[in-house]
């Protein structure tokens, strides 16, 4: 039975095709209706050709399987989709405004229009990667936006879900992806490590504040696998106004052994909002291209390397590199309850050695009139509990860059540490609930709330007894 092909005025499954909106190599982009939505859609139809349309068919597959089991703002929404009896296609709502293609062709940007978009696309890719997935093929063309600012992210042909079968790597043996913007463990033909989008998302920030791509247009496998003991000349040779901490955000992204880059995209999102904490590395200072010698060292420690250590799935990966969020209540007569907390994150480190430790306390503020801002003896309330955060973390043995303190005000503190750990994009939340409502001030209510409202998991450390050892709640 022959296909359907797609046209203006076609009527299939009760969704009407209009004008054509993209026409790419691989798939054409059509705007459509249908009487049971209001929602601006468009349909994506692969482009089946008569010779040899392998990749083709097999990434829309792939993308059929995928795509309706994302959810959330940096995805789109599925609305229908055919198979290949009749016409393939996945009709998807419609996101307003075109890709961040034409913003890249206005780079190099500057640098404060640059820090919140490089925030949101580490958002967005922080997010499919919780939901089991790798991209693989990151590009400007794939990320859209939404006009809330969140950036959406597309053409998931050449993805990965931890749960679902590889169907790319069973049928086809050579690397796939954009060669700009490749991992080197790509080449290598690798397709489950997570950190290969870490790398795409360093390319990319290296063209937005360069201008150009880090290793030019390859057009050639051959060309591509140089950047096995390549490195890229240092955007500050480049652009000597760029801030030391944002090269070594690129540059890290772009280590060639997965195991020395960022271990999770929250990391990178977490220091590009947090550049007073980036640990600056010799990454950092770099200005001259690599020499003679050390790429020829580097190609006689890469040249046989046949892959790299990848993690046993996504879900393994973000298991190993969360941000832990964790929440001290300072007061004195709860130093117990703070030393089982410390004890707990020292456990959880031990289990999770790439975890990142944002240590918080809250402030809690009067609903009216005005706040106190220091405490009995003069103190400033701010300061004094930075100081107090940093003492009860004395012990923890993590350079400043993945231990860092925040002292937080709000009057529902519950909501405080929410907000937070939402900013943060933490994967798991320790605090501490007080035993007695008689002395509790606000954790022990606060822990109730914290584990119903949370995206993540939470731990609540409790003394029952103060005789007792501590016991964790997880939940």
């Amino acid at each position: 039975m022959a296909l359907i092909r797609p046209e203006p005025g076609l009527e299939i499954d009760g969704f009407t095709l209009g004008g054509q909106l993209h026409k790419g190599g691989f798939a054409t982009i059509w705007e459509v209706t249908h009487p049971l939505y209001r929602t601006p859609m468009v349909m994506k139809v692969p482009t089946i050709l008569d010779g040899y349309d392998g990749p083709t068919i097999v990434g829309f597959e792939v993308e059929q399987m995928i795509m309706p089991r994302l959810t959330g703002p940096h995805v789109p929404r599925v609305m229908g989709e055919g198979d290949f009896s009749r016409m393939p296609y996945i009709v998807t709502e419609k996101i307003p405004g075109g890709s961040l293609h034409r913003l890249f062709r206005a780079a190099p940007l500057p640098l404060s229009e640059l820090i919140e978009t490089a925030a949101r696309m580490a958002a967005a890719i922080h997010d499919i990667h919780r939901q089991h997935v790798i991209h693989l093929d990151l590009k400007p063309d794939n990320f859209l936006q939404r006009p809330g600012g969140e950036m959406v992210l597309i053409d998931f042909g050449l993805s990965r879900h931890d749960h679902l079968p590889d169907l790319l790597a069973e049928e086809f043996t050579i690397p796939m992806g954009t060669f700009p913007y490749i991992a080197p463990e790509q080449f290598l033909r690798q397709r489950g490590d997570p950190r290969s989008d870490l790398y795409a998302l360093g390319a990319m920030l290296y063209q937005l504040v360069t201008g150009k791509l880090p290793f030019g247009e390859p057009e050639t496998l051959a060309q591509v696998r140089q950047r096995l003991w390549r490195d890229p000349l240092p955007p500050r040779a480049l652009r000597p106004d760029l801030p030391e901490w944002f090269q070594e955000i690129i540059l890290r992204a772009m280590e060639v052994d997965p195991a020395r880059r960022y271990q999770s995209a929250a990391q990178i999102a977490f220091d590009l909002t947090h550049p007073l904490q980036v640990r600056l590395t010799e990454r950092a200072h770099r200005m001259a291209p690599q020499g003679a010698l050390a790429r020829f060292r580097k190609w006689r420690a890469m040249r046989k390397v046949k892959s790299f250590a990848a993690p046993a799935s996504v879900a393994a990966q973000m298991e190993r590199a969360p941000i832990l969020l964790v929440a001290v209540d300072l007061a004195p007569e709860m130093e117990p309850l703070a030393q089982a907390l410390f004890l707990a994150v020292k456990r959880m480190l031990v289990i999770q050695p790439d975890a990142r430790v944002a240590c918080v306390n809250v402030i809690k503020t009067a609903r009216i009139g005005i706040d106190q801002t220091t405490d009995d003896e003069g103190n400033h309330l701010h300061v004094s509990r930075l100081v107090g955060l940093k003492a009860w973390a004395e012990g923890i043995e993590l350079t400043d860059d993945r231990l860092t303190y925040t002292v937080l005000e709000g009057s529902d503190p519950a909501a405080v540490i929410l907000d937070h750990a939402e900013v943060v994009r933490a994967g798991h939340i320790l605090m501490g609930a007080r035993g007695h409502s008689t002395t509790r001030r606000y954790l022990g209510s606060v822990s109730a709330k914290v584990v119903a409202e949370a995206h993540c998991s939470v731990t609540v450390i409790r003394l029952p007894d103060q005789h007792r050892e501590a016991e964790g709640e997880s939940a």
